[in-house]
């Protein structure tokens, strides 16, 4: 932050899901990185200027008539006690308190735009300074959006962090489990989200790490299918793509599985291409290689199983070039995978793709989908889906795969099904 500057970092709100029910809470990413801090209507001060707590934090007092009713507050006495905080007060007076918490400050940190309230007594506090700069008192010099060093510290994962990541794609595992030995012909789709669930919760797991997919049959073309209502079909695919929010992190899988058990017919070709491609992609993997040429891995051996499968037809490079794969494969091979299931951080440096470090963690996830309404497709291709998805985390010489424990050849697949 350097000398004289001060940090407010805001964390979330509730959010209402109809008339007097909310959503149930999840805090804010940033905020809960620098803060642990699992509570609403919180804000965090971090201060370099002379004579301030270094860290403050304003928080839900307590109030018995509404811990009565929606849960015990660590208030302002517990967010120093329990949370670490040097000063703590009422998160209502906040915005009176501004004046006191720029006294001094050169350098502020703050994200406008995220909290009107806050956005107008900051710039109601800058501009009584620039009318009454003749008393001495000046403007803050500059403004900074937190959010771009933030994002690149949590692109970095520490180990303590790799430990909850591996706790919650262990979790993952075993749901990934339970569902696949349920999808049976006659189940429904919801039925197996419900399993999924049920293990994230029983290990420990806030939920879902974002709204589980659970596609059967042609659903599993749709890349971001949620309805989850639709019944399961003897020799279909069942696509799911779930993981668990672990103390925040995400753990972010998909695997496809034979509904009955068994790959059947072009189904196990179709899987089988899929499978090849993650692998071409995974063997690119290594410090210093960067996404887009782990995604051009996968692409080749994608494009090369479409030819063979009849999708497509004609040279390679032509293929590629002319871009003919995206009505079968429309989306990137990786994404950055933390805190938020899609994470913070650049991508590229300096216009060019970063170079992958020690301490990133992202997924390998290509896939394969074709609409059942295609006519272009061969006929007995349509309605069929697959993605394979793994969390990758890159070591400082190789890359451990967080979930390899889920089982993807068609052999182990169906072993573990039975």
């Amino acid at each position: 932050m350097g000398p004289n500057a001060v940090a407010i970092i805001p964390g979330a709100g509730l959010v209402r899901r109809s008339a007097d029910t909310d959503y149930p809470f999840r805090q804010d990413s940033d905020f809960w990185y620098l803060t642990g801090f699992n509570h609403p209507d919180a804000t965090a001060v971090f201060s370099t200027t002379p004579g301030r707590p270094p860290f403050t934090l304003f928080v839900q007092p307590r109030d018995r008539t509404a811990e009565t009713w929606t849960g015990i507050r660590p208030g302002v006495e517990g967010a120093q006690t329990e949370f670490g905080a040097d000063a703590a007060d009422d998160c209502s007076r906040l915005i009176e308190s501004i004046p006191e918490l720029l006294t001094d400050a050169h350098r502020l940190f703050h994200s406008f735009g995220r909290d009107p309230k806050l956005d107008v007594g900051i710039q109601a506090v800058q501009e009584d300074r620039r009318l009454h700069s003749r008393r001495g008192g000046a403007p803050i010099d500059e403004t900074v959006d937190p959010r771009a060093t933030l994002h690149e510290m949590r692109l970095f994962k520490t180990e303590p962090e790799l430990a909850l990541m591996r706790e919650a794609a262990s979790i993952t595992c075993e749901a990934h489990q339970a569902a696949a030995r349920e999808a049976a012909p006659n189940r429904n789709e919801y039925e197996i989200e419900a399993l999924l669930d049920y293990v994230f919760r029983r290990r420990g797991g806030a939920g879902a790490a974002y709204g589980s997919i659970v596609a059967g049959g042609p659903n599993a073309a749709i890349l971001h299918y949620i309805t989850n209502d639709q019944p399961l079909r003897q020799g279909d695919l069942l696509l799911i793509d779930a993981g668990c929010e672990y103390e925040g992190y995400a753990s972010d899988v998909t695997r496809t599985y034979p509904v009955g058990g068994r790959f059947e017919g072009p189904t196990r070709a179709v899987y089988q291409a899929v499978l090849d491609a993650q692998q071409a992609a995974l063997d690119a993997v290594r410090p210093g290689a960067t996404l887009p040429e782990i995604h051009d891995a996968a692409l080749r051996k994608l494009v090369e199983g479409m030819v063979a499968l009849e999708l497509l037809d004609g040279r390679m490079d032509d293929l590629i070039e002319q871009q003919a794969y995206t009505p079968y494969y429309m989306h990137s091979t990786s994404h950055w995978l933390g805190l938020d299931v899609h994470d913070v951080g650049r991508y590229a440096v300096d216009g060019k793709p970063r170079p992958l470090e020690a301490g990133m963690v992202f997924t390998i996830e290509p896939g394969l989908y074709i609409a059942k309404d295609d006519a272009s497709a061969p006929e007995a291709l349509r309605g069929i889906g697959v993605r394979i998805e793994d969390d990758i985390a890159i070591t400082q010489d190789g890359y451990e795969n967080l979930t390899e424990a889920i089982p993807k050849t068609v052999e182990a697949v169906e072993n573990w099904m039975a």
